[in-house]
């Protein structure tokens, strides 16, 4: 019944979806550039199970995800699976409950078999006619990715039906296990010769050689091509006893029957147990000297990369086809939007190419996802990276002296919990800090000889580690030394000094950090230079006491998730500031890590001429709604292209400073994958009972959020009166000190093109 429902459905879908084609068609590639490829043609992109990343494996919407999102030539994987009565299904396991919710409308059907000689414990397709599988529901497999997705009707499809649904320009079809095939009776060679004549069919893989070699006969005429799939390299291959690994070393045997090869990305870069890139081996220029064709896969976005990508997909993509030694021939992807932007976009291009759109990139703490930040090494690679402005969080030392670090809490930038000075750790609720040891404890010196940065990782939780061979790289800067990096760096156009925690620092501890820094920039010559200087704070009467200057950006920090902003509420931030600092969910408010909808937090602000940063950009997957398809320049582009933010605050100013040379953003017609994605447009793929839970809306700014008490005069600093024994000062009681914190047009989205779908 569904079935005949969708295919109804169909013929509206089409009409919907004319207009995305339309600019699907119209992309442009990137056809001036020489290719390392076999024949110098660009790589193909392979979406494997379609948009298999998102939602679920081989199902209508993946595969309609991935012809729509990705390059005009995209090719499709199917892993063919052949069913009790012969049909060829797409599913990407034998097992089908890896992936389907088969079990449960089968309780009994588990079975065991052997598969490659072990025995297997699962649901088979050779069990079941493709009648049976109607009611059976495609689900996604990768625990690790969102199921929100499963209580959407995806049936099994057939290879047909993917032809017939999607249309997609390329087709290839994997066979993975013609050996359990026919010890079931059923035959592979027949199924795929039989479709052949049905359809076209560009590629044909299979990790058997017998099984290659069984249908060569049919298809040495045919355009279509045959590839043989690499396992692991001590695997064994079933029909020559011989390990992957040595068949890599019989290429000519291997042309025999294939006119390609694909490979696990491994075999090309081999990365060390520290997760860390080894030198490339010569697999690629190998296989291409036999004269075969070479396809990567286990591409994926949302699982750690080597560290030498920084958490950047689009890298390490492009280490594969544009590294200047050798170009694979097209890659397997569970997210084929990213390689689509790699390849068109961003390959064959310098740190010098032209910058297509105005965006300013201003670090956060340096490039302090590949460093310590506020390090000189990570100042360093933030200048080298493309940075704009340069930042300091300003903190103070016990003995008054300003230097840049991420956090007041030493413990959170720091290997202070390794040192003697451990002992000093207590709460301050002036502070909202459980268990601190504050800048403001030790003095510079004491900072300088005994402790090292670390790094900062946001996302330990979910296992993401940054960098692990620096974590501990660099040496602390002191304003003064941050101001002359800057200075000295002909490619910054200016900085950005944050300043938080004033009003405490002068009442509480006898520190008057906005002094510091007057004396700070006065003393570096700032005062008379054409660097921008931007003074960042989220109290207002910090801002206030750089007033008097007309040198200085005052930029007003947000610090707070808000859906909306009052017209009076800008207009007194225009009292105290030039320009505004919100959060990512300000603009994008999310649910459960899907977008909801989008603000208009970004025009409001912008129609009183505020310049609006927005803060803060990071590489590692965890950080971006599934929307963005783990794609960091995704969600650059749909912020800036969809909402017109005027910067990015980020930890990897070098996917921030690529972004702005995409070629594609000079393009006439821009391509669909570099379109900003539709607010909202994952969730309206959901049955009610998948949406996430609903959450309160985020607060509204009001006029009372932002404003603040005079700061305090600095008080007299009292003698210390306690000594740790290492020459440094205790923590004083903490009182409560009153300062509160607060805290463009769109394309038609082919995602929603798939929630007609759900309305039929």
């Amino acid at each position: 019944m569904y079935k005949l429902q969708f295919l109804v459905c169909l013929f509206s879908v089409v009409l919907l979806s004319s207009l995305v084609a339309l600019v699907a068609a119209q992309g442009s590639r990137n056809k001036t550039s020489k290719w390392q490829t076999l024949k110098g043609d660009s790589p193909l992109v392979i979406a494997r199970g379609g948009f298999s990343g998102i939602v679920p494996d081989s199902g209508s919407f993946a595969y309609q995800l991935a012809v729509q999102l990705s390059l005009p030539n995209v090719v499709v994987w199917c892993d063919v699976q052949l069913t009790k009565d012969g049909v060829g299904i797409c599913f990407p396991d034998l097992r089908l409950e890896n992936g389907s919710n088969i079990d449960h409308y089968f309780k009994n059907g588990r079975k065991t078999y052997p598969v490659n000689g072990v025995p297997t414990p699962g649901w088979f397709s050779v069990d079941f006619t493709f009648n049976d599988l109607e009611p059976v529901n495609l689900k996604q497999r990768i625990y690790s990715r969102a199921p929100n997705f499963d209580g959407t009707p995806q049936q099994i499809l057939t290879v047909e039906d993917v032809i017939n649904f999607a249309k997609p320009p390329g087709l290839w079809l994997n066979v993975q296990h013609d050996a359990f095939f026919n010890q079931h009776n059923l035959t592979m060679r027949t199924f795929i010769i039989s479709v052949s004549r049905r359809v076209v069919v560009n590629y044909i893989s299979s990790p058997e050689v017998s099984f290659l070699r069984s249908i060569i006969a049919r298809f040495r005429t045919s355009p279509t091509k045959l590839i043989f799939q690499f396992l692991g390299h001590d695997e064994l291959e079933p029909s020559t006893n011989q390990t992957y690994g040595s068949l890599l070393k019989n290429l000519t045997f291997i042309q025999t029957f294939a006119s390609g090869i694909l490979v696990p990305k491994n075999y090309i870069w081999p990365v060390d147990n520290s997760l860390y890139l080894r030198p490339h081996t010569s697999v690629v220029s190998d296989a291409h000297i036999a004269g075969l064709e070479v396809f990567a896969s286990t591409f994926v976005n949302d699982a750690p990369l080597p560290y030498d990508y920084s958490y950047d997909p689009v890298a390490e993509y492009l280490n594969y086809v544009d590294n200047g030694n050798f170009s694979v021939d097209g890659v397997l992807s569970d997210f084929p939007i990213t390689p689509s932007e790699a390849i068109d976009c961003y390959s064959h291009m310098g740190k010098n190419e032209k910058e297509q759109v105005k965006l300013l990139v201003i670090s956060s703490e340096g490039a302090s996802g590949d460093y310590p930040g506020c390090t000189d090494k990570a100042y360093s690679k933030a200048i080298s990276d493309g940075v704009d402005v340069l930042d300091c969080p300003v903190q103070l030392t016990n003995d008054g002296i300003p230097f840049c670090l991420g956090s007041i809490n030493l413990r959170d930038r720091t290997n202070v919990d390794e040192t003697n000075f451990s002992n000093l750790a207590t709460s301050n609720p002036d502070l909202n800090i459980d268990s601190g040891i504050y800048t403001y404890n030790l003095t510079w010196s004491q900072i300088q000889s005994t402790l090292r940065p670390a790094i900062y990782n946001p996302f330990a939780n979910y296992s993401l580690f940054r960098n692990t061979k620096a974590r501990k790289d660099g040496n602390f800067m002191q304003l003064s030394d941050f101001l002359a990096i800057a200075s000295n760096a002909s490619s910054v156009s200016g900085v950005l000094i944050s300043i938080e925690n004033a009003a405490y620092l002068a009442e509480k501890q006898g520190l008057g950090v906005t002094d510091a820094v007057l004396d700070a920039l006065s003393k570096a010559g700032y005062n008379q230079t054409a660097k921008k200087i931007m003074i960042k704070s989220s109290d207002s009467a910090v801002l206030k006491k750089f007033k008097s200057s007309s040198n200085y950006e005052r930029v007003y920090m947000v610090d707070e998730d808000i859906s909306d902003i009052t017209n009076s509420t800008i207009l007194g931030i225009k009292n105290f500031a030039n320009s505004v600092v919100i959060t990512k969910k300000s603009v994008f408010p999310t649910d459960k890590a899907f977008v909801t909808t989008q603000t208009n937090v970004v025009p409001k602000l912008q129609a009183f001429g505020f310049p609006v940063y927005v803060q803060f950009f990071r590489n590692e997957f965890a950080s971006q709604p599934w929307d963005f398809f783990s794609d960091a320049y995704v969600e650059i582009n749909t912020h800036f292209s969809g909402m017109g933010i005027n910067g990015t605050i980020t930890d990897f100013p070098a996917t921030a400073a690529k972004y702005r040379r995409s070629r594609c953003l000079g393009y006439k017609e821009i391509p669909i994958y570099m379109n900003p994605v539709l607010p909202g447009g994952l969730i309206s793929l959901m049955t009610k009972q998948s949406l996430p839970p609903a959450l309160a809306p985020n607060p509204i700014l009001s006029e009372n959020d932002v404003v603040e008490p005079p700061l305090p005069p600095v008080m007299v600093k009292p003698p210390p009166t306690t000594n740790t024994g290492n020459g440094s000062i205790a923590p004083g009681p903490t009182p409560q000190n009153g300062q509160p914190t607060i805290v463009a047009s769109m394309i038609l989205s082919s995602i929603a093109v798939l929630a007609t779908l759900l309305l039929c």
